[in-house]
């Protein structure tokens, strides 16, 4: 009931180490796999690896923000593997200039890297729904898992775009999950997971000092998370493959934390 063996997944930010790592995790499960990614030379290695284990993969270079490219995308799809059963929405990220640095206040935020952040989070989100979500209304069929964080459950310092674009896709999760319900049936159900704290390429200098020790920054983190530690990005895998499952056949609209306990806890 877990399986997702034969599905098509269609993967955003795939070259990335969340969107890699997922990847990799579907191609043993035994999906097929559209891995996409803005850049190239990210998306080949990636690519590369997947091969390796000996699944069925296609390596398409797509923008999220261009509707034109994901229809491109899309048809490439439909002609080769006939469908499309899973989207997962993982491209992401955030920038310098929409990040406070410490003493910086708000009105110091580049306005510039804000509407960045904000667009690629909430619009490279709701794009490629738009675009993916309406094969699947075609279909009757179709799961889709966005990305959420938990800057979207409570005020985190410092990150104000990233947040407000994170709080944007639970709230989109949940309306496109009732939207989709509604017109096109029970066989169509969108979720997202809600990471918690795990050290990548993008926060590592946040986290981790020079000399390997933890940040102010991380000991608070650490502080508010029950289990006492940073999550391994490989952690998120099980969570996303659940719900693309038919174990979660009656499972839609739901923001699913894998925090570690963060989102629960009061800190006291």
């Amino acid at each position: 009931m877990f399986s997702i063996e034969g599905k098509v997944a269609v993967i955003t930010g795939a070259g990335g180490v969340l969107g890699g790592s997922i990847a990799k995790s579907f191609v043993q499960a035994g999906a097929k796999v559209v891995a996409i990614d803005i850049r190239q030379e990210n998306l080949d290695a990636h690519i590369e690896e997947l091969t390796g284990l000996g699944g069925e993969v296609m390596g398409v270079t797509g923008n999220v923000l261009d509707i034109a490219s994901l229809e491109e995308v899309a048809q490439t799809v439909l002609s080769e593997w006939g469908r499309i059963d899973i989207l997962l929405n993982i491209a992401g990220g955030n920038l310098p200039g929409a990040t406070l640095a410490p003493g910086q206040a708000f009105f110091d935020m580049k306005t510039g890297d804000w509407e960045k952040v904000t667009s690629l989070n909430l619009n490279g989100t709701v794009f490629p729904c738009m675009v993916f979500g309406k094969v699947m209304a075609e279909q009757k069929q179709g799961s889709i898992i966005n990305i959420s964080s938990m800057a979207a459950y409570s005020a985190i310092t410092r990150v104000p775009g990233y947040s407000v674009a994170k709080t944007g896709i639970s709230n989109f999760t949940q309306w496109l999950a009732t939207e989709m319900a509604l017109k096109y049936g029970d066989g169509i159900r969108v979720n997202a997971v809600a990471p918690g704290f795990f050290i990548g390429d993008q926060n590592r200098a946040v986290l981790i000092n020079p000399d390997g020790s933890l940040t102010e920054r991380s000991q608070k983190v650490l502080a508010k998370t029950p289990m006492g530690r940073f999550g391994d990005i490989s952690e998120l895998n099980g969570a996303v493959q659940f719900l693309c499952s038919e174990a979660a056949s009656f499972i839609t609209g739901v923001v699913l934390p894998v925090d570690g306990g963060f989102s629960a806890f009061s800190g006291v």
